[in-house]
């Protein structure tokens, strides 16, 4: 009922694993003055990341991070 396969190393390679990204809040003070000045004081924004580290998107709500995440056919994972 159960069979065995064996896998190659890059047989997934462009499937989910490629298709991860990371949500995490985003302080204030980490971002350029240009965009400080469009945020409300106290206000906690999202970045979407690609698994290299590049900031893919900045997003006023966490919710709006996974959705957009989602809605471009990524899985998105949550950074503390």
């Amino acid at each position: 009922m159960y069979d065995t396969f064996e896998f190659e190393a890059d047989e997934f390679a462009g499937h989910v694993a490629d298709r991860i990204v990371y949500v995490r809040p985003v302080e204030l003070a980490d971002l350029p003055e240009e965009v400080q000045e469009q945020v409300e004081d106290g206000e906690t924004l999202y970045a979407v990341h690609d698994a290299e580290g590049e900031r893919l998107a900045l997003v006023k709500d966490r919710k709006l991070a996974f959705m957009l995440a989602r809605d471009h056919d990524y899985s998105p994972v949550a950074v503390h």
